[in-house]
């Protein structure tokens, strides 16, 4: 029952869909304040069309939003031509909503779904504006003052039982950004209670089948066996579990779309057991590698594009429901108990010499997290895959492990993968370059897993008393916190392998590539990005402005530009005096001026503060405060949110490796050790000189997610909070990198310009390789993306002295674009290669 002033009663009533009115009903727009509690993802099936007739159905996503205007809750389904606002993360949970417009519409869900509306009816938001906004900031301070959970729900929005998609018969609902992890409550952490109790066995359980036994009767067609349900008992050993893998598509209507793979195995052979459908969601997140379990009512079948005398078992919730449960060891015969579970570590040494694509485990001290960012998967329809980059060390090498760390169905573990944890990944491919064999990464298989310190995983895993575990130990407890603590990074833009420094070599490695963009189409492709997807582009161009500036304090920076592209009466390129201007709004915090929101409905209209140009423009900028006099320097002191003390001190006086010690006893504890709170050394940051100019660029500040952060460890949930995916503003935490330059390039193809952020400070700080000497001049750094590691920076006043060497320069520029959510996209200029003919 809504509230007596709850504004959905207010402007709902009369439009609400009832027993004689259709669902064309006049759309009703709500001219007050409304806040998003909650937005959920699920795939479309064969009916969803039929509830959207004037809708395009592009993608294969609906979203169900939650809605309250502090009085009451509502439950509606986001129009499909809004979805954009959902991927480029402009609306989201905490967003402020005005203007918005409802159709009445009725629910996919059958009557006895005990998720469905007690009605059947419900409404669309079909048109809508948001205000704008950093996640994480003042844009929902209405949302905090709501108790949302003791709303009532306005009409028949509310769910008789848990809650299910509105439009799609689904029984579950996908992560908001991927679709390997699990979602919602329905996914059970425990066991689910057997149905059937078991006899008691006297003695120790013995299996009634085996393996190969199993194998031999369904390839010889014995009955009971290649036909029917096998009710003969299977005692097997976990040794591999897969990803989830979801597989519903827009043509079925399967309600509960998921498979996983279990690799088995007992004393005759291993087989691999699919778990279907529902079993997914009573067992997936119970059962582990090492595991004993105790199959019964299952069926054999041969296995999918396989080996001909390759076999599986199929385990499902029906026809027949399959009975499984976990036993202990110590309750199965010696005599048939399934070989221990195998791996294979390798030190950072070890893997130097290792061929490509070869699987291994591995074992280090995690000292670089990287923020999750999502590519587009190969094939038709392919959708966007999330990962993130890990810096492994484990004392046996100078090179750390670079893992490219995809989702593993363990969003729980991912969560904890702070600096300074102790990380196990299992079953990783080696991928290395042939042109580049000092640099090799890993990466996911299908049965990859991830445990780290602070969920309790090593203590419960056999692999912690192997060898190599064991000599791992022994080296991260002679480390000292604060060497640890004064590297380890989080967050940030990062990129690796290093492309190549030559330009011969870099088109090599591009072959099957698209080539060179024009400007117009880098627009274009940028503008098609969705939230955190990052793609590499080539573009031909020239470089007409060059800009130094320090994060916080770009209203003073030091420039160049070019003569040519210049509109100022200036005779020729110097190097002058700015003076401060109004900061940027922070809706417009941004590492490129290309790029707003791409088209959206024309029902969605963004606040003129955070729209930004589009069009083809000059280069030049036009004077704003000319001042006569000599270039003097001028004294900044850093604000105290960017202290450029190396590392936080966070162990007592005269113990030195607290932190690394407790990471190191969860191998032998059963409950994880307390963390010990640290102390915040407070130092004043340092002073720093800078010329100032007359004229003043106009670029927007670069992206706090740009550059990373220095990890504190007394606040490593807010700062893992911050990274993730849809993540909180970040700007309070001290990043390890203040300085940094923008150039201005133009298209050679048609003159469009576009702004790029430039790094070469970050190969100090980068948990990459270190990269190659050179001269330090602006074709070798912009070359290698970075300064040359074997000789000391130049000073940013020499450098913009020196950007006199780019006029008239035709380069080949490789930028990375990531989109960070609403009118935000960074854009990098990683390498630019002289164009020699």
């Amino acid at each position: 029952m809504a509230a007596p002033d709850c504004v959905f009663h207010r402007t709902l009533t009369r439009s609400g869909p009832g027993p004689n009115k259709s669902s064309s009903s006049s759309p009703a727009v709500c001219r007050e304040v409304l806040y998003v509690v909650d937005l959920q993802r699920y795939s479309r099936d064969q009916g969803s069309s039929v509830y959207f007739p004037q809708a395009v159905l592009n993608g294969d996503d609906l979203y169900d939003v939650t809605l309250t205007d502090g009085d009451c809750r509502l439950r509606v389904t986001l129009d499909p031509g809004l979805n954009r606002l959902v991927e480029r993360n402009v609306l989201r949970a905490g967003s402020t909503l005005r203007n918005a417009t409802f159709t009445p519409a009725m629910t996919a869900q059958l009557p006895a779904c005990t998720g469905a509306s007690a009605d059947g009816d419900g409404y669309r938001l079909v048109s809508v504006e948001v205000t704008a906004g950093a996640p994480g900031e003042a844009e929902d301070e209405g949302l905090r003052r709501v108790h949302v959970d003791s709303l009532s729900w306005f009409g028949s929005s509310g769910p008789a039982g848990p809650l299910v998609p509105l439009r799609a018969n689904r029984s579950v609902f996908l992560p908001l950004w991927n679709n390997v992890d699990y979602s919602g409550g329905v996914w059970r952490e425990a066991p689910p209670t057997e149905e059937e109790e078991e006899e008691e066995e006297e003695g120790a359980r013995r299996p009634a089948v085996t393996v190969s036994q199993l194998r031999d009767s369904f390839l010889i067609g014995r009955r009971g066996v290649a036909r029917g349900v096998v009710h003969h008992q299977l005692i097997v050993r976990i040794i591999n579990k897969s990803h989830l893998m979801y597989y519903g598509k827009t043509d079925q209507n399967c309600e509960c779309p998921y498979k996983a793979l279990l690799e088995v195995c007992d004393r005759t052979g291993s087989v691999c057991v699919v778990l279907w459908n529902s079993v997914c969601f009573g067992w997936y997140r119970c059962l582990k590698p090492d595991d004993i379990i105790n199959l019964r009512r299952y069926r054999v079948k041969r296995r999918f594009l396989a080996e001909p005398d390759d076999i599986e078992i199929s385990v499902n919730s029906r026809n027949p429901a399959a009975v499984i449960s976990v036993l202990p060891e110590s309750s199965v015969s010696p005599e048939h108990l399934p070989p221990a579970a195998f791996y294979s570590f390798w030190n950072s040494k070890e893997l130097l010499g290792r061929p490509h694509d070869v699987v291994c485990d591995v074992i280090g001290l995690l000292t670089f997290s990287g923020r999750p960012e999502r590519i587009r998967s190969n094939g038709r329809g392919a959708g966007l895959l999330e990962y993130h980059w890990l810096r492994l060390e484990d004392g046996s090498n100078n090179q750390p492990i670079m893992v490219k760390l995809f989702s593993t169905s363990q969003p729980k573990s991912h969560h904890k993968l702070h600096p300074l944890s102790v990380v196990v990944c299992t079953r990783l491919k080696l991928v290395r370059s042939s042109d580049q064999t000092s640099f090799f990464y890993l990466t996911n298989t299908t049965y990859t897993q991830v445990y780290c310190t602070g969920l309790g995983h090593h203590s419960e895993m056999s692999y912690r008393k192997l060898r190599p575990v064991r000599q791992f130990l022994q080296w991260l407890r002679s480390q000292d916190d604060g060497q640890v603590l004064s590297r380890a990074l989080i967050g940030g833009f990062f990129i690796h392998p290093p492309p190549p420094v030559s330009l011969e070599t870099y088109m090599k490695d591009r072959r099957g590539v698209p080539g060179f963009l024009r400007g117009a189409e880098l627009q274009r492709e940028v503008e098609r990005l969705c939230y955190r997807e990052r793609r590499t582009f080539c573009i031909q161009a020239a470089v007409t402005m060059v800009t130094y500036s320090r994060r916080g304090e770009e209203d003073r920076c030091l420039f160049w530009m070019d003569r040519a592209s210049s509109l100022c009466s200036s005779s020729s390129p110097r190097l002058s005096k700015s003076y401060p201007l109004p900061s940027p709004s922070p809706s417009l915090s941004s590492s490129s001026s290309l790029l707003p929101l791409p088209s959206t409905p024309p029902s969605f209209r963004r606040p003129p503060s955070s729209s930004s140009s589009l069009s083809p423009r000059s280069p030049a900028v036009s004077p704003l405060d000319q001042r006569p006099g000599k270039s003097r320097k001028r004294k900044q002191t850093e604000p105290p949110t960017t202290k450029r003390h190396p590392f936080v001190t966070l162990q007592p006086e005269n113990n030195k490796t607290v932190i690394l010690f407790e990471a190191s006893m969860e191998f032998l504890e059963t409950t994880n050790p307390e963390e010990e709170e640290d102390d915040d050394d407070d130092d004043d940051g340092d002073t720093s000189s800078f010329v100032t100019a007359p004229l003043l660029p106009a670029l927007p500040p670069i992206s706090v997610e740009t550059l990373p952060m220095r990890y504190d460890h007394a606040h490593k949930e807010d700062q893992a909070v911050a990274v993730e995916m849809g993540g909180a503003a970040w700007g309070r935490f001290e990043t390890a990198i203040n300085e940094y330059y923008t150039l201005r390039v133009r298209a050679l193809s048609d003159g469009v310009s576009v702004d790029v952020v430039f790094l070469p400070h970050s190969s100090s700080s980068s948990p990459s390789a270190p990269l190659l000497s050179h001269s330090n001049t602006w074709t070798s750094i912009l070359s290698h993306g970075a300064f040359s590691s074997q000789t000391p920076p130049p000073a940013p006043a020499d450098l913009i002295g020196m950007a006199t060497q780019l006029s008239n320069q035709r380069l080949v520029c490789v930028l990375e674009a990531c989109h960070l959510g609403g009118a935000t996209t960074e854009l990098v200029l990683s390498r630019a290669f002289p164009l020699t003919h």
